[in-house]
C-alpha cells in the first residue's frame, strides 16, 4: 500500500471519528431535535438552545409579537402578542440551516377532569368482530359470510334493502331472508366506502337455524376518565386513546354515543403481568353528562350537558403546551374510592418530543405510598386521568406498563386540545373564548374508569 493510500485512510477514518464524537455531543443532540413547530402561550417565556456553535437564529415573518434575545445558549423567546412567527437559524449567521415556525397563541385554561365516566357507543349497523364456523345438515364445516368476502372491522348497514337497526334486528333479517331460499345481499361500509356482497345461509345440523358465520356487535361500553372541560364552548375530552375494537383493533365506528356518571365500588391491585382495574357500579344507573362526538387516537370529544367542578381546582386553571412540560414531580387526579376526586403525586420520567402529534407523548411512574398501597399504580381506568404540573394540566395518563404497574404512558394536552377543536392544527389559533372564566353549575359524579370497553356479540 502506498503512503498516499495510507494517509487517504487514515484521513477517512479520523473524519468518521470527529463525526462519532461530535453526534455524541449534547450540543449536538440539541441541534437536531429543535423542533419545526413549537407553540408558546401569549406572555411566556421560553428558552431554546440551538445547539450548534457560530448558529444565530433570525426571526424572518411575522412581526414584531416574537421578541429573540441571546444567541445559541440558550436563545431566550418571549411571546407578546398571538401570531404566526417565522425564526431561521443561521450558521455564523449566513448560512441557513433550519427553519422554525412558532405560533403564539392565547392562554386557553380549564377545569381538570379527574370524574369517573360511563362511556356508551352505539354503532350504525352492526360491525363483524369475529367468524364462526357452521355445520351444515350433511355434516360440512361452512364459513358462508367470510366465503362471501366481509371482512373483520366491516359495517353491515343493511340486509336485503333493509337497514339494520340492531344486533337482533340483523340476526331476524338473516333468518327471514335465509327462508326465501335464495342468497342475501348484504351492505356493508369497509374504509368509508359501502359496498355489498351476496352471502348464502347454511342452515345449522344442531340448531336447525340459518347462519352465515358471523360475530356481530352494534354497541361498546366501558368506564373512563375525564380529562378536561372547556366553559366557553362546553367541550370535554376524556380517555387519551381511541375506542378499539378487541378483535379487529379498529377504532369503533358509531353513530350516537354519550358519557354518563359512574360509581367506583373497589379496586382489583395490580400486579406484574396482572393489569388491576376499578369496578364500578352498572354505567346504566348514571345521569346522563353530555354526548360524544368524536373517537381518535388522543381519546373521545364532545359536549357536555352542564357545567362541572372539582372540588380540587374550583377555578379553570391553565393548560400547558409541549414546550413547557418538563421531567419532574407531577401529581394525577383520579378516583379510587366512591366519588371522590383525589390527587397523587406522580414522576414524568421521560418525555418523547416527536416532530408530528402522537399518543404516547411522556412515560410517568407513580410515587405516592397510597396510592401504590390501595392499587399497585396505574391501573386499568386511569386512562384519561389529568396530569397537572406547576399548576398547568399537561396531559393524560392513557396505558399502563403491563410488566411494571407503576409506570404508563401519557398524552401531551396540547394534542387532546387540537383533536377537540379548541386548539387549530393548521394556524396555532386558541378557541377566542378560551379564557372565559367557568360558569356555574353542578357537580359531576365522579366514579370509575377503565379502557376496555366491551359489549356482548351476537352470533348470525
Amino acid at each position: 500500500m502506498s503512503t498516499r493510500e495510507r494517509w487517504r485512510r487514515a484521513a477517512g477514518l479520523l473524519l468518521v471519528v470527529l463525526i462519532l464524537a461530535v453526534s455524541a455531543t449534547p450540543e449536538f443532540r440539541a441541534f437536531v431535535t429543535l423542533p419545526d413547530h413549537l407553540r408558546l402561550p401569549q406572555g411566556y417565556a421560553h428558552e431554546l438552545s440551538l445547539g450548534l456553535p457560530f448558529s444565530k437564529a433570525v426571526q424572518t415573518a411575522g412581526g414584531t409579537g416574537l421578541s429573540l434575545a441571546g444567541s445559541g445558549a440558550p436563545l431566550q423567546l418571549a411571546a407578546e402578542q398571538t401570531g404566526r412567527y417565522t425564526i431561521d437559524v443561521k450558521l455564523f449567521g449566513l448560512i441557513p440551516i433550519r427553519r422554525m415556525t412558532v405560533d403564539v397563541v392565547p392562554q386557553i385554561r380549564v377545569v381538570p377532569g379527574g370524574h369517573s365516566i360511563g362511556v356508551r357507543l352505539q354503532s350504525d349497523g352492526v360491525m363483524v368482530v369475529g367468524f364462526a364456523a357452521v355445520r351444515d345438515e350433511d355434516g360440512q364445516v361452512q364459513h358462508p359470510g367470510r366465503d362471501a368476502g366481509i371482512q373483520l372491522g366491516d359495517t353491515i348497514l343493511a340486509i336485503d334493502g333493509r337497514t339494520v337497526r340492531g344486533e337482533d334486528h340483523a340476526a331476524h333479517l338473516f333468518q327471514e331472508a335465509a327462508r326465501k331460499g335464495r342468497p342475501v345481499t348484504v351492505a356493508i361500509r369497509r374504509n368509508g366506502e359501502r359496498i355489498e356482497r351476496s352471502v348464502q345461509p347454511v342452515k345449522e345440523k344442531e340448531s336447525g337455524r340459518w347462519r352465515v358465520g358471523l360475530y356481530i356487535r352494534d354497541g361498546a361500553s366501558g368506564v373512563g376518565t375525564l380529562t378536561f372541560y372547556h366553559p366557553p364552548t362546553r367541550k370535554f375530552g376524556a380517555l387519551g386513546h381511541v375506542i378499539a375494537e378487541n378483535e379487529t383493533k379498529k377504532p369503533f365506528e358509531f353513530a350516537e354515543g354519550l358519557i354518563t356518571a359512574a360509581d367506583v365500588v373497589r379496586i382489583q391491585k395490580g400486579k406484574r403481568a396482572s393489569p388491576g382495574e376499578k369496578i364500578t357500579k352498572q354505567l346504566e344507573s348514571g345521569p346522563r353528562l353530555g354526548i360524544i362526538e368524536k373517537n381518535s387516537r388522543f381519546g373521545i370529544f364532545g359536549r357536555l350537558s352542564g357545567a362541572v367542578r372539582n372540588p380540587l381546582y374550583p377555578e379553570p386553571i391553565p393548560v400547558a403546551m409541549a414546550s413547557q412540560v418538563k421531567e419532574g414531580p407531577a401529581e394525577m387526579l383520579t378516583v379510587v374510592d366512591g366519588q371522590k376526586i383525589e390527587r397523587f403525586q406522580i414522576e414524568i420520567v421521560r418525555l418523547m418530543r416527536q416532530p408530528t402529534a402522537e399518543g404516547k407523548n411522556m412515560i410517568v411512574q407513580v410515587t405516592d405510598p397510597r396510592l401504590l398501597s390501595e392499587t399497585g399504580g396505574i391501573v386499568q381506568g386511569m386512562s384519561g386521568s389529568p396530569i397537572i404540573q406547576d399548576g398547568r394540566l399537561v396531559g393524560a395518563v392513557t396505558h399502563v406498563f403491563v410488566n411494571d404497574p407503576t409506570r404508563g404512558y401519557g398524552v401531551l394536552i396540547e394534542w387532546m386540545l387540537q383533536e377537540a377543536g379548541i386548539l387549530k392544527a393548521e394556524t396555532g389559533a386558541a378557541d377566542p373564548r378560551g379564557t372565559v372564566s367557568l360558569p356555574g353549575g353542578s357537580s359531576v359524579v365522579p366514579g370509575n374508569s377503565n379502557e376496555a370497553v366491551t359489549a356482548i356479540c351476537v352470533h348470525t
